[in-house]
């Protein structure tokens, strides 16, 4: 897919992951949606960057998780670019149990309500309303970031990351996955990136990381087999090749963990079997 000129919604963009997959597109010649909510210092800062680098850029302050909010945010991409081609749903919250603690305490009183309603409802109403700009232009592409977190769950070494909501909505974003690529087909591609443990995000430079102890931060050193947590510029490089480059890949999940998940089981040394005995 040639993404020059294309124009692209990414919310998410004052954040490192975010920031860095809106970069990447820009970089590449793309205009830019760019949806914001909280975090206003970020939001000032990318900007000031976005301005300094000639970005073709609108931020607006737009609450993904409300129906209307969106509506009014595909109106004015229709009115200020007329076109909309790349859709990128990096919306999610999740409460780190290291950082959060469980549901139950009076912090927490409607965070789990947060996690479903930002990480599920807010991909379905950014995808939906979309969707009919979308199939106006064309050729287009979805990519739902997603987490490990549907694969793991709360539990082993992650559990200090991943709380339960969160991680049921991310299960939940591999169905949405599959649904619209049947949707949406032959025009659009749907595909999805699911994250593991990403400096920024669900690694360093976190609160999480940050609250939890030696021990823990060993036992994700020893699952990840690569030995390392990801860069937002990984994965920048992994959503532009989902958006530019894999023109026959829909309805796919591209698992970006540094084989985290795998290293749940080991392969222990070949057993030298009993025929050799006999």
């Amino acid at each position: 897919m040639n993404i020059a000129g294309k124009t692209a919604i990414v919310p998410g963009a004052s954040r490192p992951v975010g920031r860095a997959i809106a970069k990447k597109l820009a970089e590449n010649g793309v205009n830019l949606i760019l949806p914001t909510f909280d975090w206003p210092e970020s939001i000032t800062d990318m900007e000031k960057e976005f301005q300094q680098l000639g970005y073709s850029f609108l931020a607006l302050p737009v609450d993904l998780r409300s129906e209307e909010a969106v509506k009014g945010m595909v109106m004015i991409a229709r009115e200020h670019f007329g076109s909309l081609h790349i859709l990128v749903n990096n919306i999610e919250r999740g409460g780190m149990p290291a950082l959060h603690g469980g549901y139950d305490l009076p912090h927490n009183r409607g965070q789990w309500d947060l996690e479903i309603a930002t990480t599920l409802k807010a991909k379905w109403l950014l995808f939906h309303h979309c969707y009919p700009l979308m199939q106006e232009s064309e050729n287009g592409t979805v990519v739902n970031i997603s987490s490990i977190s549907g694969i793991t769950g709360r539990s082993g070494a992650a559990a200090p990351f991943f709380n339960d909501a969160y991680s049921a909505a991310n299960r939940a974003i591999s169905s949405f996955t599959e649904t619209w690529a049947r949707e949406a087909a032959p025009s659009i591609r749907v595909n999805e990136l699911q994250l593991g443990l990403i400096r920024h995000r669900h690694g360093e430079e976190t609160r999480g990381w940050t609250a939890m102890d030696r021990e823990e931060k060993t036992k994700i050193e020893e699952q990840c087999l690569l030995q390392r947590t990801g860069t937002p510029d990984e994965v920048a490089s992994a959503t532009l090749f989902l958006i530019k480059d894999a023109d026959y890949m829909t309805g796919s999940v591209l698992r970006m963990d540094g084989g985290f998940v795998l290293g749940s089981q080991q392969v222990p040394p070949m057993p030298t079997g009993i025929l050799g005995k006999e």
